[in-house]
């Protein structure tokens, strides 16, 4: 990993620093690039949100061989850990790697360890048309995701995703604020209740389940619930859109409490090793998606590179297991942790 790290780092000069600790100071308001917007904020605040959870260490225990696996939305993971929608090589990573082979190489990479890899959307085209392509060579295995686009690209977008023969699609309506889009003529916008329900119709008409990205408090989560989304993920878009939001993780347990059950629940923002992962269970999400780590990965490595940091997260977290008492992630509690936050 260091190796990969090490090639990266030379690979996305002046786009990632790929830092010992990715915390979004040295990158604020880099966007393009991989900072967080503005002040850097809200990427910051993922990051503390996570540290600020400390755990309770447990030895004496009946956990020999802690179970990883869980399923999501229908899919069955090695561990609970998706690869998150991130697009754009050339105005963010540097350009190393073309669309295209970056979006075989995390999709992939992480059928290849046992996970789902989440592609992007966004202008130009060739950034969902890669990530289609390489979600349909691997028979479906991945999540494309779609902006919220407005009137006929909203339903070209979900005629194409479903082509690619995936069972899930998602929408990161956190990216509803970003005008640069609309500056190219290609407008995204908040979605009301009545128009995502005709969404989530639409797309289950196609076979597929629907997962929706960007959602911060209960109000929306219960909103997503009432207009049918299979699942959501809590996430201020990487700290990318809105500066000084909270922490993700912070938000989580309220979101949770309302709508776990009944709903999928995934988190991002902020994840970045295996105790990271578990932290996020514990508070009340089924999986975590991460974003950064694995652009990073594929950027240094390609498809092997984002196996081997797949490989990493689960032999931290199966490490994180044994040392709290923790069998099986999908019996992940607050039992684990201390922690002040509500």
């Amino acid at each position: 990993m260091q190796e990969l790290r090490a090639r990266a780092r030379e690979r996305m000069k002046g786009y990632c620093r790929v830092c010992p600790v990715c915390d979004g100071r040295a990158c604020a308001g880099e966007t393009p690039g991989m900072g967080g917007i503005g002040s850097g904020a809200s990427f910051r605040n993922n990051i503390q949100a996570l540290a600020d959870v400390q755990w309770n260490m447990r030895l004496i225990h009946e956990v020999k061989r802690p179970d990883t696996e869980t399923s999501i939305l229908g899919m069955t993971l090695r561990l609970p850990v998706l690869a998150a929608p991130v697009a754009g090589t050339a105005f963010n990573m540097g350009g190393f790697l073309d669309e295209a082979t970056y979006a075989a190489a995390v999709v992939s990479g992480c059928r290849k360890a046992g996970i789902v890899g989440c592609m992007g959307d966004g202008a130009p085209d060739e950034l969902h048309e890669a990530g289609n392509a390489a979600i349909a060579a691997e028979g479906g295995w991945g999540i494309p995701f779609i902006k919220p686009w407005d009137g006929e690209e909203l339903e070209a977008k979900i005629v194409k995703a479903a082509s690619t023969g995936a069972r899930v699609l998602g929408m990161d309506l956190d990216a509803a604020g970003l005008i640069a889009l609309a500056r190219m003529g290609r407008p995204v916008s908040p979605k009301s209740r009545q128009e995502l329900s005709r969404i989530v119709e639409r797309v289950h008409r196609e076979g597929m389940k629907f997962l929706l990205k960007g959602l911060m408090t209960p109000e929306d989560a219960l909103a997503a619930e009432g207009a049918g989304c299979d699942g959501i993920v809590v996430s201020n878009h990487g700290g990318r859109v809105l500066d000084h939001t909270p922490g993700t993780l912070d938000v989580l347990p309220a979101i949770a409490a309302q709508v776990r059950g009944r709903m999928a629940v995934l988190m991002d923002g902020g994840i970045r090793n295996g105790g990271d992962v578990l932290k996020a269970l514990a508070l009340g999400a089924d999986a975590v998606l991460v974003g950064r780590p694995y652009a990073i990965a594929a950027i240094g490595g390609g498809a092997e590179g984002v196996a081997a940091q797949t490989e990493c997260f689960r032999n931290e977290l199966v490490q994180v297991m044994l040392l709290t008492g923790c069998a099986s992630v999908r019996e992940a509690g607050r039992h684990l942790i201390r922690t002040g936050k509500a």
